[in-house]
């Protein structure tokens, strides 16, 4: 039987350095060229900060959009909300700043071509295709229609395992997300007992010998709670990571903070949890996600600072100028459950 990583089972061993600065460090990531419709125009689309934020009613609204873009990374409006209100959301962002980045989110079945269509006319940076199982039928009937149709970025997913990757990526998917089950509001393993731990999904993923030409971004998504869960994610082979706790409970993240027992906090909740599924569709049908209050984290932009801080630091320690060069370099380390220990704060003293 085939053993699995998580973050917390790895360790990445320090270089050599002679990075003198995190200035120095280039978390930059190229998606390819896309082309805007309501401009007529080809752009590049690039991110200086490898991260988008999940399709997720608590994590990306307008807010979020504005502060990522500014951050250099993007965000992805969730697909229960109607595609006139993601279409407003993308127009207000645009009347705001022409050059901003945002993608609009639809399913695979039903409408999600004209809804998708609509999108890309109001301005919509990429489509993302939100599917809990993406290795599927309807998944490729849907990027390829949408391929053959528009000058898209397609963003697929999600999926766990290199097949699946590979054959997203071969039906025409510019990037899937790749993990099944991480999320820390999602219950889809002990639902249906199906997923891959987070990290060994990249590793795996990483190990396709498809076309270079033909390959998809990699899109860590799922079992991140740190910067160092995203430097190892990079380091594996993912080239961007798509977040969403570690966003969710700040100031843009959607939802009122509110005061428990003198404590702040804001609702979080996965897209299949009961709460979402009643809100957004009237009823809830398998349940593989909870709600719940996590503590208010403050400033979006100081939460951004600091994982690209914490990001840059760790690519300086393997003394790495780029994500590119910080896959060559790396080596993992397996380490024990004590070294897990070990590894967290763990000083004694008095309560």
């Amino acid at each position: 039987m085939k053993k699995a990583l998580c973050y917390e089972d790895v360790l990445l061993e320090p270089k050599f350095s002679s990075i003198k600065s995190r200035s120095e460090v280039d978390l930059s990531v190229d998606l390819g060229k896309v082309w805007l419709y309501p401009q007529r125009k080809d752009v590049d689309f690039k991110l200086e900060l490898p991260i988008v934020s999940a399709p997720m009613d608590t994590v990306s609204g307008a807010p979020m959009a504005e502060t990522l873009h500014k951050m250099g990374g993007v965000a992805t409006l969730h697909r229960y909300r109607s595609i006139d209100e993601q279409c407003d959301i993308i127009q207000k962002l645009l009347a705001t700043n022409p050059e901003i980045s945002v993608g609009a989110s639809v399913g695979s079945t039903g409408n999600y071509f004209e809804d998708a269509a609509k999108a890309l006319s109001y301005g919509a940076r990429f489509i993302c295709i939100d599917v809990a199982h993406g290795h599927h039928s309807l998944v490729r009937d849907a990027i390829k229609r949408l391929k053959g149709s528009f000058q898209v970025h397609v963003m697929a997913g999600n999926v766990a395992t290199r097949e699946a990757y590979e054959d997203l990526s071969m039906w025409g998917a510019d990037s899937v997300r790749c993990g099944v089950g991480g999320g820390s509001v999602c219950t889809t393993r002990i639902q249906t007992g199906h997923g891959v731990p987070g990290l060994q999904t990249i590793l795996d993923c990483a190990k396709t010998t498809i076309c270079p030409s033909k390959r998809a971004k990699i899109i860590a998504d799922g079992g991140l709670r740190t910067s160092g869960d995203i430097v190892k994610a990079l380091a594996a082979g993912a080239d961007l990571v798509m977040l969403g706790s570690i966003l969710a409970g700040t100031s843009d993240s959607p939802g009122e903070v509110e005061e428990i027992d003198g404590k702040l906090y804001k609702k979080f909740r996965g897209m299949a949890s009961y709460d979402a599924q009643n809100e957004w569709r009237g009823k809830a049908n398998n349940v593989e996600g909870i709600s719940t209050m996590i503590p208010y984290k403050g400033n979006t932009s100081e939460v951004l600072s600091g994982i690209k801080a914490g990001v840059q630091s760790g690519l300086s320690y393997s003394g790495a100028r780029n994500i590119k060069e910080l896959q060559a370099n790396a080596t993992f380390i397996r380490q024990s459950v004590a070294g897990a220990r070990e590894s967290s704060a763990h000083i004694g003293g008095f309560k």
